[in-house]
């Protein structure tokens, strides 16, 4: 795991020294909990004001002390040292639990936040219009965004049939998801990501109209597949959405013959690019 600055926590801390890791197992983003509390706490002795504040902490019993990993992290003298990290949910905890006015800005902003998720819940149409905003500011245009809306409808109507066919557990609609990319690009939905150099980043959203196509063909085919078909528990599933990504990938083969190339790029929309991603995943089938 390379070290880097992520953007949001960049932004957030003022381009402040805050180590950030990307753990490509676990797909999250872990941040030194040491660097946190000296930005925020001001404190001459961050290390020490951490190791009191873990001790209250954990005697109240707060999840983001239990839930506290330890990583080998580049010092200021170049060498590596184990050193308390935590997920973004932890990092945001522990702000919280530091009294300083360099911490109010950020918990104010977090209590906006909540208020308008709040907001959303009582009318959802308001988080659909946020996300609207945001492909816009994005750099997204109205006819992508519109269909980019109806996708995720789409998918909704997809999973709502593999629960009523016994899927319960995200595990599960993982597989089935995986099943089907894999079947029409000959890559799970994770090393398609990485093929295109993305972390958090959304894999649709980063597609180019042939890619999304093609993801749209094998998720409807498998929906209705499933819904005439009704089959029951994961294994009959799997078969079902292997079908319906098989039908994208004949669809791809008489693509490529008309084109004489790939339809699978490895481009993203905002040409996102981290430096340990250099790996590209070769012979896509």
């Amino acid at each position: 795991m390379n070290q880097e600055k992520m953007h949001l926590v960049n932004k957030i801390f003022h381009n402040e020294t805050i180590r950030t890791v990307w753990d490509k197992e676990e797909e999250k983003y872990f941040i030194s909990v040491v660097d946190i509390v000296g930005v925020i706490s001001e404190s001459d002795n961050p290390r020490n004001y951490w190791k009191v504040l873990k001790h209250r902490l954990k005697q109240e019993g707060n999840e983001s002390v239990t839930n506290c990993n330890q990583l080998k992290l580049k010092a200021s003298d170049g060498k590596y040292y184990n050193t308390d990290v935590v997920d973004i949910e932890g990092m945001f905890r522990i702000i919280e639990s530091i009294p300083s006015k360099n911490a109010e800005p950020i918990k104010q902003w977090l209590a906006k936040l909540g208020s308008e998720r709040i907001d959303e819940v009582f009318d959802p149409s308001i988080a659909v219009q946020r996300a609207m905003d945001l492909y816009r500011i994005k750099g997204y245009d109205e006819k992508w965004i519109a269909k980019r809306i109806q996708s995720i409808q789409d998918r909704k109507e997809l999973t709502d049939v593999w629960m009523e066919n016994g899927i319960t557990e995200s595990k599960e609609f993982a597989i089935l998801t995986n099943e089907i990319y894999k079947t029409w690009s000959g890559m799970t939905a994770k090393e398609y990501k990485e093929y295109k150099g993305l972390r958090k980043e959304s894999l649709r959203d980063n597609m180019d109209s042939l890619e999304v196509s093609l993801t749209d063909i094998s998720e409807e085919v498998t929906k209705r597949l499933a819904k005439k078909k009704k089959p029951q528990g994961l294994k009959e599933n799997i078969k079902v959405a292997h079908a319906g990504g098989q039908v994208a990938k004949n669809t791809r083969n008489e693509i490529e013959n008309l084109l004489g190339e790939s339809v699978i790029t490895n481009q993203n929309k905002l040409n996102y690019q981290y430096i340990d991603e250099k790996e590209k995943i070769e012979n896509k089938k």
